[in-house]
């Protein structure tokens, strides 16, 4: 079955389920008006002519009503689920036909440092765009992450590709792990908030006065009513409710921080508990990773949800009612505290652990998706040892239809350290370095890459290609290009394996100037540990192939003039270019003479 099947399928599953759901949920509202109305006769007929069938009647209603109003509840979360499930189907099918995704493009990730603009990493129908299926902030922020910084450490790259090999088999519980995600809507104040709160100190728990008189004076004030009811003496009544009003009121202020800092918190903790319940029934087969990620999803997911609980429970301190009356029996704001403090103590240690859990689950859901989607897609091969190795066979760009990329091949050799690529305009030079740079990314990653095969041994990336001026910063674009390039060469001084993506330096000088600016500085990323692709349109640089033909080796994109027509193969060959399109572009467009 085919990606693009399987999300047909799923979606008239889940149209089917939830045409039954609505009708449901009519029967019930229906159903709840009937008892409601029953209830209200009998109460009715009650006042005016007390009887026990009448009595018993009014219970019956009430209790029908309300369990009609408990069921409706627990379908209405069904169909919600549903119409998550539905929309996760729908925006799969629509990426598959080559619409946009839905998700977070993440545009807020770029900080216009490293290769992130270079190589379309973040943004609309960006690498991150692609691959992004994270609901949670944590999620996002690990997948950026790991686009930013790839990982190259080979065995990690491998356990990566294992988990997310093992994880894309498993579709239908990858769409409940984003499903569950999307049933609560995360803001970046409630984790800074709940953050924040984990890291204060605890103060009523060091009060051991309080953790007696917790117990004590829930007892007193309920012995003390059944006293009053008995005898009516209030007098027990009042010496308990001052005692609990005065310690409200002592802590008022503390209450007030705490409920600020863990109230209202129910929604974003069970989105994350909700993620960890479904990734601990993960089949992690033989991924290692996977094991130890569900290890840490199966406890963590119960003290999330705990968690939960308790910051709901403290919330009906907002009911104006049952504030009062718990408040005057039982403290409850300082009971609420006191668990929530005793929950903090016992796992304040492991919560930023579960969190990145949390994001490690969504990232790897991410690109096991990405992998399900795109099954002609292939693992490449990691190679280890110091000397920097790219094969690449069919190699093209994930971003770029199928139906219009041009695949291409490309072996490095040992002794290569500068692969030197001319070429005229829009003949395929920048799209190239751009392929390279984002399937070794993809590789890097874990994730299969858009190629037959490719072999690579695991690099630093730092790339020249996009540049631009900056008004705010007083720079030009001249000497924008020039910090990118020291930049560059501060990096590799770090000898770090690393590859070079260079597109056409030194376009604000003379042509002189240039090339020989050009010239040096390739011979100065001869001197480091790194593969460099420089593409450039002068052709006068090839000429270094023959004075280092070790180190550098031209390669070309050929334009095609034929029959007064220009054309382009996009094809990568060894060699330098030839034919100019500039002339005859401008000849064609009237733009100078033909003659």
């Amino acid at each position: 079955m085919t990606a693009l099947t399987f999300y047909e399928n799923n979606l008239k599953v889940c149209s089917d389920t939830l045409n039954v759901f609505r009708k449901r949920l009519l029967a019930f509202s229906l159903l709840r008006l009937l008892s409601f109305s029953v209830f209200g006769l009998a109460v009715y007929s009650l006042i005016s002519h007390p009887s026990l069938p009448l009595l018993a009647l009014s219970f019956l209603g009430l209790a029908f009503f309300l369990t009609m109003v408990v069921f409706a509840q627990r379908l209405k979360e069904k169909k919600t689920f549903y119409e998550k499930l539905f929309f996760i189907n729908a925006n799969e099918k629509d990426i598959l036909q080559g619409k946009p995704n839905q998700m977070d493009p993440g545009e807020h990730f770029s900080d216009g440092t490293g290769y992130a603009e270079d190589l379309d990493i973040f943004g609309v129908r960006s690498l991150f765009h692609l691959l992004n299926r994270c609901t949670t902030t944590h999620g996002k922020s690990y997948l950026a992450n790991l686009l930013q910084h790839p990982l190259l450490n080979p065995q990690r790259i491998l356990d990566q590709q294992t988990a997310v090999r093992v994880l894309s088999q498993q579709p239908e519980t990858r769409q409940q792990i984003t499903a569950h995600g999307l049933l609560h809507e995360e803001g970046n104040d409630n984790l800074h908030s709940l953050e924040d709160w984990l890291k204060s100190s605890q103060q009523l728990r060091k009060k051991k006065w309080l953790l007696v008189l917790r117990w004590i004076l829930p007892v007193f004030n309920t012995g003390s009513f059944i006293y009053y009811i008995a005898t009516g003496n209030i007098l027990y009544i009042a010496i308990g409710f001052i005692i609990a009003w005065g310690i409200n009121g002592k802590y008022a202020r503390y209450v007030l921080k705490e409920h600020l800092s863990i109230g209202k918190k129910q929604g974003v903790l069970n989105q994350y508990a909700g993620i960890l319940k479904i990734f601990a029934s993960v089949n992690t087969q033989d991924s290692a990773l996977l094991h130890q990620l569900s290890q840490s999803a199966q406890s963590a997911h119960r003290e999330i949800r705990l968690l939960a609980k308790l910051s709901s429970a403290f919330d009906q301190r907002l009911n104006l009612v049952v504030n009062i009356l718990l408040n005057s029996l039982a403290i409850y704001d300082i009971q609420c505290i006191l668990a929530l403090e005793k929950w903090k103590e016992r796992n304040n240690s492991r919560f930023a652990e579960w969190l990145e859990t949390v994001g490690r689950i969504e990232c790897l859901n991410s690109l096991a998706g990405f992998a399900f989607n795109y099954p002609d897609y292939t693992y490449p091969v990691v190679q280890t040892g110091e000397t920097i190795h790219i094969e690449a066979i069919q190699l093209a760009h994930p971003l770029i239809p199928a139906s219009v990329r041009v695949p291409n091949d490309f072996v490095s050799r040992e002794d290569n350290k500068i692969v030197l690529i001319t070429g005229s305009n829009m003949s395929g030079k920048t799209t190239f370095l751009r392929t390279l740079g984002v399937n070794l990314i993809l590789g890097q990653a874990g994730a299969p890459v858009c190629a037959a095969r490719l072999s690579f041994s695991p690099v630093e990336i730092l790339t020249s290609i996009r540049v631009n001026d900056s008004l705010q910063e007083n720079t030009s674009y001249f000497m924008a290009e020039l910090k990118r390039l020291q930049k560059i060469i501060h990096r590799l001084k770090e000898k770090k394996p690393s590859l070079v993506l260079i597109d056409e330096i030194l376009r604000g000088t003379n042509s002189e100037d240039k090339t020989y600016g050009s010239e040096q500085f390739i011979l100065q990323l001869a001197q480091h540990h790194c593969l460099t692709f420089f593409a450039t349109h002068d052709l006068t640089l090839s000429a270094l192939e023959a004075g280092h033909s070790s180190q550098v080796i031209n390669y070309c994109f050929e334009s095609i003039i034929e029959n007064d027509t220009l054309r382009f193969d996009y094809k990568l060959r060894p060699g330098v270019a030839r034919n100019k399109n500039a002339s005859f572009l401008m000849k064609q467009m009237g733009i100078i003479d033909k003659s």
